[in-house]
Parts: structure tokens; C-alpha cells; sequence
């Protein structure tokens, strides 16, 4: 049976090309949703539309989710809008590799704000306003690397430890929220799309590497956030 989300309205943070596969698809089944967006207003602005194509709202709000105040507006922004928040997709990430030699602390610092720390931020501004509405979802970003628990790729160690950290957070909260009806999870991605750099070997190598041989792609991260 197909989901139906006729009037929930959806926070999602920072989702560029799966965001917006994902937003699609939410629309599709009923939602409303408010996106925010650090660079591109442009990509926002594409994904609004496309919401509004399929017959739903959406509003696009600029925020830096490493920030409270940001986040406070985001959930304040969603609420003006539409009067509720049923839902919250933390996908703001950032992906990249730095040796351990180079790390600085403040690169260490920038990848636990953004992939982790926003994540709590986010989520400690949407519960007020899910208890009100008597529950609501809570879906976290975090890495299969980190779920592993083998991180096996050099030059990851701030982006690995705050992935592994959603993951912590992730089942501290869901436990924290379980009585006020607001579910917690975890998506924890592989290989899903390739990065506009990687070179056509390299996207092969890690299709073969996987035990479906294929990248997922952004449809199968949409069913999971479904």
C-alpha cells in the first residue's frame, strides 16, 4: 500500500541531489515541506517547484544548520508557513578527506557542526513543536562506515567520528522521544551517487566493491526516508 502523507509537513536540511529526489517524493504522497539551503538558492528554489508541481507547498529558507539560531528559524519559518511539524530529515552533510597530519581543529571542528552537531541542533528545535502535534519522525544521515564499525578509509577521521556520532545520537534520542511518539532513525548510506570528480574507473571499482554491484542511487535513499 502506498504511504500517505496528506498534510504532514517535512523539514529537510541541506538536501541537494538526493534532497531533492527525496522531496519529490514525499510531496507525492501528500506532504508539505520546508527546505534549507547554505549555497544554492537556486537548487532550493528548483526543488520548491518541483513540490508545487505535484500540488503541495513548499518554502525554501536560508540556514547554516551548525547554527541554533538558524536552526530556531528554520522550525519557526516551517511553522508560520504551514502551523505544524510532523517530520525532520537531517541530510546536511559534508564529505571530504583531509590526512590525519593536516587535520587542523578547526577542520575537525567544521565536520562535527556539520554532520553532527546539526543534527542536534535541528532536532532540539523541531521536538517542541512534534510534542504539540503529539509525535512525529526524526530521520538522521549517518554513514555505513560508521555503522560498520571499520573505518577503513584513511583521511576520514573527523567526518568518520561525527557520523558515528548521528548513530549515538540517533539511538540516545530515539530512546529520549519514544514516550512522546517521536521515532528517531538512522539511514546509513554506501555508495548511492558518485561524486561529479570521481573518474569513470573509480566509479566501476566501487560498483564492483559493493555486494549488488551497482551505486544505489538517490531513489533508494527516498524509500528508506519514506
Amino acid at each position: 500500500t502506498r504511504m500517505n502523507l496528506q498534510n504532514r509537513v517535512v523539514v529537510i536540511t541541506g538536501g541537494k541531489r538526493i534532497g531533492r529526489v527525496v522531496a519529490q517524493q514525499l510531496a507525492d504522497r501528500g506532504a508539505d515541506l520546508a527546505l534549507s539551503y547554505r549555497g544554492s538558492k537556486e537548487d532550493a528554489d528548483a526543488t520548491v517547484a518541483d513540490v508545487g508541481a505535484r500540488g503541495r507547498r513548499a518554502i525554501s529558507v536560508p540556514a547554516d544548520v551548525s547554527k541554533p539560531l538558524d536552526c530556531g528559524n528554520l522550525i519557526a519559518s516551517a511553522l508560520d508557513a504551514f502551523g505544524q511539524v510532523d517530520g525532520l530529515v537531517n541530510m546536511a552533510s559534508i564529505y571530504g578527506s583531509t590526512p590525519f597530519d593536516e587535520l587542523t581543529e578547526a577542520g575537525w571542528d567544521k565536520d562535527l557542526n556539520v554532520n553532527l552537531k546539526s543534527a542536534y541542533l535541528c532536532a532540539r528545535a523541531a521536538i517542541p513543536a512534534m510534542r504539540a502535534k503529539g509525535g512525529g519522525r526524526i530521520v538522521n544521515f549517518a554513514d555505513w562506515l560508521a555503522r560498520s564499525g571499520r573505518p577503513n578509509y584513511p583521511g576520514f577521521v573527523s567526518y568518520y567520528v561525527a557520523k558515528a556520532g548521528v548513530v549515538a545520537l540517533t539511538e540516545a534520542l530515539a530512546l529520549e522521544l519514544a514516550r512522546d511518539q517521536i521515532l528517531v532513525n538512522a539511514i546509513a548510506p554506501g555508495p548511492i551517487l558518485a561524486p561529479p570528480d570521481m573518474s569513470e574507473g573509480e566509479v566501476a571499482e566501487v560498483a564492483q566493491a559493493t555486494p549488488v554491484g551497482r551505486w544505489g542511487g538517490a531513489q533508494e535513499i527516498a524509500k528508506a526516508v519514506l
